[in-house]
């Protein structure tokens, strides 16, 4: 019989349906993905795991110990939702909102990311640094790019 090196090293001519077919093999159950990379990397530790031996008792009770620690959450955040007061709207659009405006003939799209803004590749804190990056003037960016209107004086 082969050794371990020589088995692991078989499963790179493997295609990803004879891979899917050894992991049956081992495992029991179909693999969830036909990734090639994925069921290469599984095989083969089951492959190891049989012939050298699984996790210590102990391994696998710290394991669990760690697991149990863990804040995984189970379930998709619940989505944000707009306030319909004014007063009580959040100041920054939702992350993944795409601004867009036209200045001067030019289509300007910003993305709204977790912790900032990106436009033309470089981050930027806020809109107002876009507006006067584009502008070359001081310009309250969320009037820039109509996020909110003009009030008269009073």
């Amino acid at each position: 019989m082969n050794t371990i090196a020589q088995q692991i090293r078989e499963l790179q001519r493997l295609s990803p349906t004879e891979l899917a077919e050894r992991y049956l093999e081992l495992f029991g159950k179909p693999p969830r993905v036909r990734n090639k990379a994925f069921l290469q990397r599984q095989v083969a530790w089951k492959l190891q795991e049989r012939a050298l031996g699984g996790l210590s008792e102990h391994a696998r009770t710290r394991l669990d110990e760690l697991i149990a620690k863990l804040d995984v959450r189970l379930a998709p955040p619940e989505p944000r939702t707009r306030q319909t007061s004014s007063k009580d709207a959040p100041r920054a659009p939702l992350a993944g909102t795409t601004l867009t405006r036209e200045w001067h003939g030019q289509q300007i799209r910003v993305e709204v990311r977790e912790d900032g803004f990106e436009w033309n590749g470089a981050r930027y804190k806020s809109l107002s640094a876009i507006a006067r990056a584009i502008t070359g003037a001081n310009w309250n960016g969320r009037l820039f790019f109509g996020l909110s209107k003009r009030t008269s004086a009073r």
